[in-house]
């Protein structure tokens, strides 16, 4: 049976939230996610799926497939050594996640955990991990994306599996203790407190400054509670400006300087502590990243 344009459109819209958030936790990028997304369309309407029983898996498969290209593009380029970088964030208003959003970050999808499949997993890593463990798709439907056979592409999603358990930080659950603490940051950084904001770091913190290509050497990994903090504090005259906000699920800060986005602030809690701190502060990413109303 012949299916129209029109009804192509429906049913592409129908999974298009999914195909997106399939797309963000390959690429950490919005702007791309939603290209391949586009780009799945196109191939779609272009395409005689008369015969195709799950449109959706087959979706799923083409943005994979997309996504897999895009990642080995980005890792044929050659990288600053010390480079910072940080996975676009979905920020939402402090008292709950836009429904928009809820795709994206659903399954605790942080920016720490997207930190870490950019890091540690290659291409073929991260899709077979992304596709099967948050989004349940078969081995022997992952395998031709990836030109391997199934015990192949099992041992791929299981290498990324490890890593991830071994780097990834799992945050505290309760939002109403990490806004605590980050309000606490807040103050001691508006207060010029070094100490306090010491207390609040863990000795091991980790802070990821992305300032995007320029200046170049801008964009930094910072490590230790005293380091971090001193680093904190020299953006004190930016804490009168911040907003709490969710980030990825979690509690973050936006700084709107003169009411103009210059930087979002994820948070990693742990126990009570900060022990992780990823800052987006490209001016070209914070001039296209969709912000809600703060207050």
């Amino acid at each position: 049976m012949t299916t129209t344009v029109d009804e192509l459109a429906r049913r592409f819209e129908d999974d298009r939230a999914h195909l997106r958030a399939v797309a963000y936790r390959m690429l950490g990028s919005l702007a791309e996610a939603e290209d391949a997304v586009q780009e799945a369309w196109f191939r779609l309407s272009r395409t005689d799926v008369s015969e195709v029983g799950n449109l959706t898996g087959w979706l799923t498969t083409v943005v994979g497939r997309i996504c897999l290209d895009l990642l080995r593009a980005r890792a044929a380029r050659p990288e600053e050594v010390g480079e910072a970088h940080v996975p676009d964030p979905v920020v939402s208003p402090v008292d709950g996640v836009d429904p928009e959003h809820e795709a994206l970050v659903r399954d605790a999808v942080g920016l720490a955990l997207l930190v870490v499949l950019e890091e540690l997993a290659s291409p073929a890593e991260r899709l077979a991990f992304v596709l099967h463990d948050m989004f349940g798709m078969p081995f022997e439907e992952i395998a031709p994306i990836v030109e391997r056979n199934p015990a192949a592409t099992r041992q791929l999603a299981s290498r990324a599996r490890r890593r991830v358990r071994q780097a990834r930080v799992v945050p505290d659950a309760d939002l109403a203790l990490q806004r605590e603490v980050v309000e606490a940051f807040m103050a001691a950084s508006r207060e010029g407190d070094f100490d306090a904001l010491v207390e609040l770091l863990d000795p091991e913190v980790v802070l990821r400054a992305d300032y995007g290509a320029e200046p170049v050497g801008a964009s930094k990994w910072v490590r230790g509670a005293r380091q971090v903090a001193a680093t904190a504090l020299t953006f004190r005259r930016l804490a009168a400006y911040q907003r709490l906000a969710l980030v990825n699920g979690g509690l973050g800060l936006v700084s709107l300087p003169g009411g103009k986005p210059f930087a979002v602030l994820g948070f990693t809690v742990v126990d009570g502590r900060i022990v992780e701190i990823d800052v987006l502060a490209d001016p070209a990413r914070m001039a296209v990243l969709a912000l809600p109303d703060l207050g």
